[in-house]
């Protein structure tokens, strides 16, 4: 497969699409869909094929496509579908496609004529070329044959067979009645055996293997039908678009008027049997005319009939009442089955009702008594004991009192009904094995030589719910495949290495270990289902946990949970399991499994229908009466297994399959919706894989289906050959024959006692032999020809064989010359070898004086002495080596001067070891001494550590209890300073309230005295003043409170600047000092505020500590309070803290504030004694009180807020190790030497540090 070639790749629909490769992977290819250019898709290496150049080319054997893959098999099948060839060969295997309309002149008489002694490959492939080598094979070898037709429910199976038993009754019959018995048995058959299913309008509900027998002169004599599995439960039950057994709606539809009054019938959906499915008929425009209104169902009024072209219940009623009569059955019998058929519909209308007594039994329901009267009336029961026997159980005694008691035991509702079912299925079963024999009664042999017989039986099944039926279907075509696996594939491939043709193998796989797990003795799933059914009280759950428990590891079998199906996934692991098929894995529901498998009916009922007045039904149950062992006499319920019968049967089948030679016809239904002209690649593709047609393409791709022995060859052509070729034995006949041909020796191949043809070869070489006689004289010559050439090539090939001869004898005489040198060289060397020995084992001991040497270099100690002892052993080295070469010495001699060095070497290293390891072991103490002091320092720093870490989480603790108590104090003063002030203002709005009032009565009283004066100046009189009255003075509190605030201990407000610092570096005065503190951050404060308003437009706004602390002062101003009263609740107290500060010039530059800064403070006290910031990328800003005081924080503790923030205070040694990395303790240093620092504890502890 190189670049741009034609390829198959897998398509999910169409099973394989044609594209080209466009680029090749590791292990998948790039493949470009020819349909699609431009779209591109990866498919796995190991499922892309190569395609022939021209894809619309097709040939009738796969086997002779160029290429042999499952794709051309696909596609070379979808090429001759849609020019309407059914038919296509698989080396001699037959696939038919259902077409599902009919082919015209595809099964006609002249088509039949044409197929008859035709060798397999010279016509086109065809269903009567198979049944042709069928019977060519039976003459010939002398062996019966089978022919095993297989597929899906719908792939055409029934259709098939039908044509095959025609083709061998109409070419090799004996012009008899018999011969169309054979052939009419079929639509008999079908019509109580065969139904519609979702899957298939005409399905056959039951397997057959109907064999044609022959006599001697290779003519029909008679035929035999064997039957298996009829799906009884479809009887009772139905799917919603599927129908019950054709019988039941021919009847319906065709029946006369008089017939239909005589049994009561109706349209289907009066009958319980009926109208839980289909009640539809099949018809055509005509046939649909034909059949009353009445008769037709609502369903059937409302949609129309259904539509087959192989399917019309009114016409194939009439044409089975025509096979009946071919085959031998009068009026009366046909009546007969017709009168059971009606029973049976009538037995389903039977409904029964809970009786309401304290027996706890059933009644049946007043509607149902028509039906029961039909019923016993069309069965010959007397309508009471029916009655009786539907709702109760007769059991007898056994043991206590009187045996043989009668015991009528009352059933339940759901008890009747399920007897009701039993006894339907019973009847219609006894029913359908009496057609079965009686069709075999019709075309009876006394003797015959062989038979060809022909399976056909339900395909592998698979539906959404799968019960017994599909699980013993299933079984069966799992020992089908196995019986495929064997004759196609084992044995072929057995043969080919018997034979020596060196074919490589090819893999299948096997399905033995999926059969073992079903049939299998005690613990098969089969023998498991009886063991349940033997018990007292057998249920499906504990059937379906028994299987479960005793297969739990076996890989064929799984619970449904697995399932890949969400609808199988809700069942419990009690209510089914899977089973992985050769085809894939199914689901079986274990409901009714119990009751399925379970042939057998209670006394009471089966006893009622044996003793049936009519004689017809009585019949049908005769075997089974005489039969019956004595516990169901008893009237236990005896157990009958299905599973097992039918296991029975399909191993006889096997059996005589195995007997037969095979011939395989693979159908394959080309869709699921049953339309013509419909192509599902997918669909297909997987039917030919579960069918092994692969594995067969496989195989035949490097296979010899063809092949016949030496003398059968020989006999065969002999007597076109004269007596000179005659002569020859038959290998050397045979090698002749076909040399002479100049056949391509890929088309054949010569075994050890057959010859293989390639597909197709055999029947050209045949062509060949039987010539006119002008080509076989050519064919003569020839052979003489190559005869001749292979008797010269004899000739050639002696005379090649002298000439080998001589130069053989030449060979040996130089080899001779060389083994005489060989022999003097050998004894040179023995009599110097012991010398040469010795040589070169002494200069090996002096190559290990170089490790002595490395060894010695390496020592630390006693170096000279090791040096010295390695120089003499050297010396003895050299001197024994001169000795050795320059005398004669014996090999005792020189073992002897070896080992004496040998020794001094060894104690020399042993030496030299013992002091390395001296030396090794004191490294090793010192290494383990220094490990252990690194221990002991690591823990002990681990544990100073870890002590620290204590520390500091009692201290955080603590910082966060006093923040706490701080907060609370400062809520609480703050509460008493708002009460205070309420108190004052009302004070003070009092005290105006009194003021206006006393400037009015001075006014009054001004005015007054001025009058008084005028008058007193008039009259010389003058009046004393008085002092205002006491009552008009202000209050104690407001007085008390003004002279507080007006009286100051110290009148700073005329200090300058330089005086108040030399006061705060040099007063002992402790309130002096706190005033002078307090004045000068007021300034600073004022002076800041100044500087603020009046800076330039556009200039960097001075930040001398965060935002955050500046807002929160200006929103919560702090009342001021006296100076000692600061200086008392700071006491000189030492706070540190931390907070996030980013400065607004840096604000723009980093919006989303990734490079974070932060603003360090040390407050002594009230004030600030030392300031940090460290921003990203910038060299740290640091302060100190005295030096710095113009750019820092002028803000007191209680201002700033920062005590009120938590996480903002830090423990000093944080502070401390961010201050000295920072390089603050030189800074502070610095400013304390040029007497720039103002005294804290910080300046305080440095000294301290200093001294």
């Amino acid at each position: 497969m190189e670049d741009g070639k034609p390829v198959w790749a897998p398509h999910p629909t169409d099973g394989f699409q044609l594209g080209n490769i466009i680029d090749i992977g590791p292990d998948s290819l790039t493949i470009e869909p020819v349909n699609q250019k431009g779209k591109t898709f990866l498919a796995p290496i190991n499922q892309v094929f190569p395609a022939d150049e021209d894809v619309s080319r097709h040939v009738e054997d796969n086997c002779s496509l160029m290429y042999l893959n499952e794709a051309t098999l696909l596609h070379n099948v979808k090429v001759r579908y849609s020019k309407d060839i059914i038919y296509t060969y698989v080396a001699n295997i037959l696939i038919a496609v259902n077409p599902y309309f009919d082919i015209p002149k595809l099964y006609t008489s002249d088509t039949i004529k044409k197929y008859q002694g035709r060798s397999l490959g010279t016509l086109p492939p065809h269903v009567f070329a198979v049944a042709d080598k069928a019977f060519r094979d039976m003459k010939v070898h002398r062996m019966s044959q089978s022919i095993i037709v297989s597929g899906e429910s719908g792939a055409g199976k029934t259709e098939n067979t039908k044509f095959v038993l025609r083709y061998l009754t109409e070419s090799y019959g004996s012009g008899q009645d018999i011969d169309e018995r054979i052939v009419e048995a079929n639509p008999l058959l079908e019509a109580f055996g065969n139904a519609k299913t979702v899957r298939n309008n005409n399905s056959s509900r039951f397997g057959k293997f109907v064999e044609i027998h022959f006599n001697e002169k290779n003519s029909v004599v008679g035929g035999f039908v064997s039957h298996y599995l009829l799906e009884k439960s479809r009887i009772c039950v139905q799917g919603k678009d599927e129908r019950n057994y054709h019988i039941f709606y021919r009847l319906c539809a065709g029946a006369s008027e008089d017939i239909r009054q005589k049994f009561h019938l109706n349209s289907p959906d009066s009958f319980r049997y009926l109208n839980r499915g289909c009640t539809r008929f099949f018809s055509n425009k005509e046939t649909d005319k034909q059949i009353l209104q009445n008769r037709k169902s609502p369903e059937h009024l409302k949609t129309g009939a259904l539509k087959d072209p192989l399917l019309d219940d009114h016409g194939d009623f009439n044409r089975m009442c025509a096979a009946m009569k071919k085959i031998g059955l009068n009026d009366t019998e046909k009546l007969d089955l017709f009168r059971v058929v009606a029973g049976v519909l009538h037995l389903g209308n039977i409904d029964f009702e809970e009786s309401g007594n304290t027996s706890g039994g059933c009644i049946l329901k007043n509607k149902s008594s028509e039906a029961l009267r039909n019923c016993a009336e069309l069965l010959g029961l007397d309508e009471e004991d029916l009655r009786v026997s539907l709702t109760t159980r007769v059991m007898l005694t056994t043991a206590g009192g009187a045996k043989g008691t009668v015991i009528k035991v009352p059933l339940k509702v759901e008890q009747a009904n399920n007897a009701r079912d039993a006894l339907a299925k019973a009847v219609y079963s006894r029913l359908f094995d009496h057609v079965v024999n009686r069709v075999n009664q019709c075309f009876p042999f006394e003797s015959s030589s062989f038979f060809i017989g022909v399976l056909d039986i339900a395909g592998f099944e698979y539906f959404e719910h799968n019960s017994f039926e599909q699980f013993c279907i299933n079984y069966c075509n799992e020992k089908l495949q196995q019986f495929f696996n064997e004759r196609i594939l084992k044995e072929e491939q057995e043969l080919y290495q018997k034979e020596g043709l060196g074919v490589n193998e090819v893999h299948y796989v096997d399905n033995q270990d999926c059969i073992d797990l079903i049939e299998s003795k005690l613990v098969g799933i089969l023998d498991i289902l009886d063991e349940e059914n033997r018990l007292p009280q057998p249920s499906d759950q504990h059937f379906a946990s028994a299987v479960h428990q005793k297969h739990k590891d076996h890989f064929r079998l799984t619970i449904p949970r697995k399932s890949k199906l969400t609808v199988h996934r809700n069942l419990r692991d009690d209510e089914g399991f899977i089973i992985r098929h050769f085809a894939g894995a199914v689901c079986y529901e274990t409901t009714k499994f119990v009751e399925k498998n379970n042939d057998a009916l209670h006394m009471s009922l089966e006893s009622l229908v044996s003793e049936s007045k009519d004689r017809f039904v009585s019949q049908l149950f005769e075997t089974t009466n005489n039969n019956r062992d004595h516990k169901q006499k008893t009237g236990k319920l005896s157990f009958i297994s299905v599973g097992n019968k039918f296991k029975t049967q399909l191993n006889l089948l096997l059996e005589k399959l195995r007997s037969t030679g095979s011939s395989f016809i693979r159908c394959v239904k080309p869709n699921l919706k049953m339309t013509s002209h419909q192509f599902e690649g997918a669909q297909i593709l997987s039917q030919l894989q579960c069918s092994g047609m692969v594995s067969v393409l496989d195989l035949m791709q490097g296979g010899f289906p063809s092949r016949a022995p030496f003398h059968e060859l020989y006999n065969m052509y002999k007597k076109y050959m004269p007596s000179k070729l005659t002569r020859l034995d038959p290998r050397l006949f045979c090698k002749a024959l076909f040399k002479a041909l100049g056949l391509d020796e890929n088309d054949f191949k010569f075994g050890l006692t057959k010859v293989f043809f390639r597909p197709g070869k055999f029947a050209e070489f045949d062509q060949i032999m039987k010539s006119d006689p002008e080509h076989l004289a050519e064919l003569i010559k020839k052979v003489n020809h190559w005869l001749i050439c292979s008797r010269w090539k004899k000739v050639q090939w002696c005379a090649l064989s002298v000439i080998k001869l001589k130069n053989k004898i030449k060979y040996r005489a130089g080899a001779c010359i060389k083994m005489q040198k060989t022999v003097r060289m050998w004894l040179c060397k023995k009599k110097h070898k012991p010398r040469i020995d010795g040589l070169v084992k002494v200069a090996t001991l002096k190559k290990r004086l170089v490790k002595f040497n490395e060894v010695v270099n390496a020592l630390k100690e006693g170096k000279p002495e090791m040096s010295k002892q390695v120089k003499e052993l050297e010396t003895s080295i050299d001197a024994l080596m001169s000795k050795i070469k320059n005398t004669i010495m014996t090999r005792q001699q020189i073992d002897r001067e070896y080992d004496r060095l040998v020794k001094s070497s060894e104690a020399l290293l042993t030496a030299l070891q013992k002091r390395k390891k001296q030396e090794e072991e004191a490294e090793r103490l010192r290494r383990i001494q220094e490990e252990m002091d690194r221990e002991r320092k690591r823990l002990e720093e681990e544990e100073r550590r870890r002590k620290q870490e204590e520390e500091e989480r009692r201290l955080k603790a603590e910082m966060e209890l006093k923040r706490k108590q701080e907060e609370e104090e400062r809520k609480r003063r703050e509460e008493e300073e708002r009460r205070l002030q309420l108190e004052m203002e009302a004070q003070l709005l009092q005290e105006r309230e009194e003021e206006v009032q006393r400037q009015a009565v001075f006014e009054q009283e001004r005015r007054d005295r001025e009058l008084a004066m005028r008058i007193a100046q008039s009259e010389a009189e003058l009046i004393n003043e008085e002092q205002p009255d006491a009552a008009l003075r202000r209050g104690p509190q407001v007085q008390a409170t003004k002279a507080v605030a007006g009286t100051k201990k110290y009148d700073l407000s005329k200090w300058k600047y330089a005086e108040l610092r030399d006061a705060i570096n040099t007063s002992c005065d402790i309130e002096l000092l706190a005033a002078c503190r307090e004045e000068f951050h007021r300034r600073l404060k004022v002076y800041h505020a100044w500087k603020s308003k009046n800076k330039k437009r556009n200039a960097e706004t001075e930040q001398r500590a965060p935002k955050s602390v500046t807002d929160y002062a200006e929103q919560n101003p702090v009342s001021q309070l006296p100076v000692s009263h600061h200086e008392i609740e700071a006491n000189r107290q030492q706070r540190y803290f931390r907070i996030p500060f980013i400065r607004p010039v840096d604000q723009y530059k980093d919006p989303q504030n990734k490079k974070k800064g932060w603003w360090y403070a040390h407050f002594d006290g009230p004030w600030i004694a030392r300031q940090m910031e460290l921003h990203p990328d910038k060299p740290p800003i640091l302060l100190v009180a005295g030096k710095d005081d113009m750019e820092m924080c002028e803000l007191s503790l209680e201002e700033t807020g920062l005590t009120r923030k938590r996480g903002a205070e830090i423990l000093p040694r944080q502070y401390e190790e961010v201050w000295e990395r920072c390089g603050g303790i030189q800074y502070l240093r610095s400013a304390i030497e040029n007497k720039q620092a103002r005294p804290t504890y910080a300046t305080a502890m440095l000294q301290s540090l200093l001294k």
